[in-house]
């Protein structure tokens, strides 16, 4: 087993630690939409949009999953686009998608859902609601540029077995998840474990209790979304973006914020400062 942490990222993970060329502009860091933010789950799809933005993605569009608009814009992130998820689908400027923060399960939400599962080529994020309707959909196989992102409850819904049974052999269930959906698996918790299509097995050592709170998988599949938006070879998005997501709980933890009381939002400011230092300390990038 792979074991991703502060030496694995520095040894292996060239793209996530390169600097930005000078005459770039926002296109050059990909363009991301998210689908979810159901009426009652508007904050899930803005977690995800702001730690998207935060992770350095070029620009970041919204669609939720409402006939109207439910805010004009977002006060603390007005760089969000926002759409109704409708306006939002099959738009041919997104460079990655990430389907599910909120989306809800209602008729629409399974409408949204399908068509993300029939996309290919496409590097994109399956979560939360996304994760429960795949679970419902038989027959379904995603490809290699697909990352499904589900805590253990969602593991044993994907697998048709119970939570004891995933946590009773973890590395075999993610197998299993990336083995039976021809996809990456990150199989959330402590130690989150990380599968490739073609078996790979990563251990992440970034990270603490303080994650287990809601939006904190919002945020992460915001951070990965917004690495393959941004171009970057799926394996380093994933590993890279899982590592990110702990690691800035744990500046969060050393800066005296938790791990009781961490808010999802607190880590998104973190994710930047450690990207961004990444880049700095790179032999060769300092200014």
């Amino acid at each position: 087993m792979n074991i991703i942490d502060i030496n694995a990222i520095t040894r292996d993970y060239p793209v996530l630690k390169r600097p930005d060329p000078q005459d770039s502009h926002k296109g050059t860091f990909g363009t991301l939409g998210i689908t979810g933010g159901a009426a009652g789950m508007t904050g899930a799809i803005i977690l995800a949009g702001c730690a998207a933005l935060k992770t350095g993605c070029g620009k970041v569009i919204l669609g939720f999953n409402q006939p109207q608009l439910p805010v004009p814009f977002v006060e603390n992130a007005p760089e969000l686009m926002l759409r109704t998820a409708r306006a939002l689908a099959d738009d041919p400027a997104l460079t990655a998608q990430v389907t599910g923060p909120g989306l809800g399960q209602s008729t629409e939400s399974r409408v949204l859902a399908e068509a993300a599962f029939m996309q290919t080529g496409k590097p994109q994020v399956l979560d939360a609601d996304a994760l429960n309707i795949l679970a419902a959909t038989p027959g379904i196989a995603l490809d290699d540029n697909c990352v499904i992102t589900p805590h253990p409850q969602e593991a044993a819904r994907l697998l048709h077995t119970t939570v004891a049974d995933i946590q009773a052999d973890r590395p075999a269930a993610v197998l299993a998840l990336a083995a039976q959906y021809h996809c990456w698996a990150v199989l959330k918790g402590h130690r989150s474990l990380i599968a490739s299509p073609d078996g790979e097995l990563w251990c992440n050592h970034s990270g603490n209790r303080g994650l287990a709170t809601a939006g904190s998988g919002d945020v992460l599949s915001g951070i990965i979304g917004s690495l393959l938006a941004q171009r970057l070879p799926v394996q380093e998005a994933v590993c890279g973006g899982v590592w990110l997501h702990g690691a800035a709980a744990d500046e969060c933890v050393a800066a005296g914020i938790g791990p009781a009381g961490l808010t999802a939002h607190e880590i998104i400011d973190y994710v930047r400062l450690i990207r961004n230092r990444l880049i700095t300390e790179m032999p060769g990038n300092k200014s």
